[in-house]
């Protein structure tokens, strides 16, 4: 068996078993590795190393989920939740409260689509607006599956389409490392090639729709945030967090940085007094924990990463496959396809997954005769394949940080099996017949 299905394998079974994510993704590369022909010692020694790929990573989640919780406390979030409510607390209205739910789809949807692109603070908002909402969406009974597979989608569609903000990054990295194996292509035909992709995930979050569409019963824990529905929002301190927040946004994309956009938010909110010096601490403790747990799986995520790698064994799986297919187009393109979902789901990360299998698609896309437009979505969208639905990716962490703090919604069950059911599968199909297409 190969070492790569083998570790991904270990690590997707423990997380559907309900083991914590981290232990699997540990567990997971240390077996990967032993079955790649490493020895215990240089296993650890790989995924050690790797560790310190995450920290920076950890670091920006634990400084922004900080600095979202002391931007709530401005009552920036309550002002929202506040309107929805007026509409919800309306008995007998059946069309208002039809209203009220589309307005938290809609607010939701085109928050997390404008995280990635426009205003790119990328998963920061969803603890900001998420958690105050909670208490709507359970007066509204709304299944927080829809809600995770709307997130997962304005967290994904975005970047791997539209070419600002981190869709640029994304891009880029396709380009860059296509040109580096030997393929020079121009950054604007990216986004034709993603196009049909992007249907299919359109086509998947009507699917997660339909799905989900049935009330669904939570129980009423008394939440912190529910209780500062009632307090009363200080204006001034509402233009401060406005400020703190564009200020942030400018720094980030400066600096290329989210620890210093959000170091300089958090010092905004300290000089304007809308982050009380006396609560400050605790504030910033506090939404530095609602973050850790995505912070240490993205550092273990490294870890893993480093394993795959150190076993070389990603190479091995492409040719292995490549070679059972012999020269068959269509079923190659697809093995291909299945191979970058199963490194994305190991490691969690779509930009991280590119350098890894450019390298080895882009000589094999060549030798079958593939055109550049076919070769641009093709590592596009093996890229892309597995960031809904892995354990290990924020775009699926980021959701259930929000949705889990009354501790109802389970990150594997509730947020993994859904979106991986409703994105990933359409990815496959669509971006299978993107490429055939551009033959």
């Amino acid at each position: 068996m190969n070492a790569v299905l083998i570790a991904v394998g270990v690590m997707l079974i423990l997380s559907l078993l309900r083991i914590n994510v981290v232990l699997s993704l540990t567990i997971g590369a240390i077996i990967g590795g032993l079955a790649g022909g490493l020895d215990i010692t240089e296993t650890i020694k790989a995924f050690v190393d790797g560790l310190g790929g995450g920290a920076t990573i950890a670091l920006s989640y634990a400084l922004l989920g900080g600095f979202a919780l002391a931007i709530s406390r401005t009552g920036i979030p309550e002002i929202l939740v506040k309107a929805i409510l007026k509409i919800v607390q309306r008995e007998g209205d059946t069309q208002k409260k039809g209203a009220a739910k589309a307005l938290i789809f809609l607010v939701l949807l085109a928050m997390a689509i404008m995280s990635q692109n426009l205003i790119p603070v990328h998963i920061a908002f969803i603890p900001l607006i998420v958690p105050p909402m909670i208490k709507i969406m359970n007066m509204l009974q709304i299944d927080r599956r829809l809600i995770a597979c709307i997130l997962t989608f304005g967290l994904v569609m975005p970047y791997m389409f539209i070419p600002a903000g981190f869709g640029l990054i994304y891009q880029g990295i396709i380009v860059d490392q296509m040109a580096i194996a030997g393929l020079d292509v121009a950054l604007s035909d990216v986004p034709k090639a993603m196009a049909i992709v992007a249907l299919g995930m359109v086509v998947g979050l009507a699917g997660a729709f339909v799905t989900y569409r049935k009330p669904r019963q939570y129980e009423n824990i008394e939440l912190e945030t529910s209780d500062n529905l009632n307090k009363e929002v200080n204006t001034l301190h509402i233009i401060f967090a406005a400020v703190a927040l564009i200020i942030s946004i400018v720094v980030q994309v400066m600096t290329d940085s989210m620890i210093v956009g959000s170091i300089a938010g958090i010092i905004i909110l300290y000089i304007t007094g809308a982050l009380k010096v006396k609560e400050a601490d605790e504030v910033l403790s506090d939404g530095m924990r609602m973050m850790a747990f995505v912070g240490f799986v993205m550092i273990s995520a490294n870890g893993f990463s480093a394993v795959i790698n150190a076993t070389g064994d990603v190479e091995t799986l492409v040719s292995g496959a490549m070679d059972i297919f012999n020269g068959n187009v269509s079923i190659a393109v697809l093995v291909m396809l299945i191979v970058g979902l199963i490194v994305t789901m190991g490691i969690g990360s779509s930009f991280a997954t590119i350098p890894i299998i450019a390298a080895i698609f882009v000589p094999i896309a060549i030798e079958l005769g593939l055109s550049e437009l076919a070769i641009i979505c093709l590592i596009g969208t093996a890229g892309v394949l597995g960031d809904a639905g892995s354990p290990a990716s924020d775009s699926t962490l980021g959701p259930t940080a929000g949705l889990n703090v009354d501790g109802q919604h389970n990150h594997i069950w509730d947020t993994c099996v859904p979106t991986f059911i409703f994105y990933n599968i359409p990815q496959v199909i669509f971006g299978w017949i993107a490429v055939v297409f551009f033959l």
